[in-house]
């Protein structure tokens, strides 16, 4: 008796070839947090189902997050900050005083998540560059020393 063939079972996946890789690791991030909720909300997270094949699964950025944290390269803080704007769908605003803070940590939790993503493939553009935060503005009305 030969056995017949599966069509069922393990699903094939993509091509890596054909994934598109992120252009930013905030992007990463709102995409992990938009699929995050989704699953929370029920929905069953499938390869190869969105609008573009990725590198990765959304679990795939979390363990980078994951090992930064355990290699104390971010805080709990930190991670309380990617959640929170990556569950709105925005990063802070740092021209609004109440998220100057908020701002300042999620760039830098996100400048540390930036190139383990780099390295496995998962973002590809630009490098992140920190924000020049030290600058210095003239007086009005006052004569430079």
């Amino acid at each position: 008796m030969s056995a017949a063939p599966r069509t069922h079972g393990a699903p094939v996946l993509a091509s890596l070839a054909k994934a598109e890789p992120f252009a930013s690791a905030e992007e990463a991030w709102f995409w992990t947090m938009s699929a995050l909720i989704a699953r929370r909300e029920g929905a069953r997270v499938v390869a190869g189902a969105g609008r573009a094949q990725r590198p990765c699964e959304p679990d795939d950025v979390l363990k980078c997050l994951d090992r930064l944290y355990r290699q104390r390269r971010i805080d709990l803080v930190h991670a309380r900050i990617l959640r929170l704007w990556g569950e709105r769908g925005q990063a802070p605003d740092p021209r609004a005083a109440a998220e100057k803070n908020d701002w300042r940590i999620w760039t830098e939790a996100l400048s540390r998540l930036d190139w383990p993503l780099r390295v496995k493939g998962i973002v590809d553009g630009p490098a992140l560059r920190a924000p020049e935060e030290s600058v210095v503005l003239p007086w009005p009305g006052r004569a430079a020393p």
